[in-house]
């Protein structure tokens, strides 16, 4: 996969521009498997099959692409363990854990609005 590198210019960090940098380090880790791969690896190690129970609903192939997207970005780690077979874990590195405040922000905002947004659509879809 071919990546923009980074020169240090305002230009790559501005969100608002297509061509940016910054939008497509955003259009990888927003979204929800990301969100949940890292809300679910906290400050834990796990294998690949307990990341998996965790986030109820994804397929081994989006799990290992959103393993393999974060692990790319530097937001997770993995350690293969010499073992037979292979033990594969997955940890959250220091940007991971700071990208999870934020998902934890929003875990909370979900929780408190969620009331709220379901009477507007209920509203809206009458």
């Amino acid at each position: 996969m071919v990546t923009k590198q980074f020169k240090g210019s305002p230009e790559e960090a501005d969100l608002r521009r297509a061509d940016s940098l910054a939008r497509e380090i955003f259009s990888d880790v927003a979204n929800k498997w990301a969100f949940l791969i890292i809300e679910a690896l906290g400050e834990r190690t796990l294998r690949f099959s307990e990341v998996r129970e965790e986030v109820e609903g994804i397929s081994h192939k989006m799990l290992t692409q959103n393993l393999r997207m974060l692990e790319r970005n530097g937001l997770v780690a993995r350690e293969v363990h010499p073992t037979v077979p292979p033990r594969v874990e997955y940890t959250l590195t220091e940007p991971g854990q700071a990208l999870r405040a934020t998902i934890d922000g929003m875990c909370g905002w979900t929780q408190q609005y969620l009331g709220h947004i379901d009477t507007a659509r209920r509203r809206f879809d009458a």
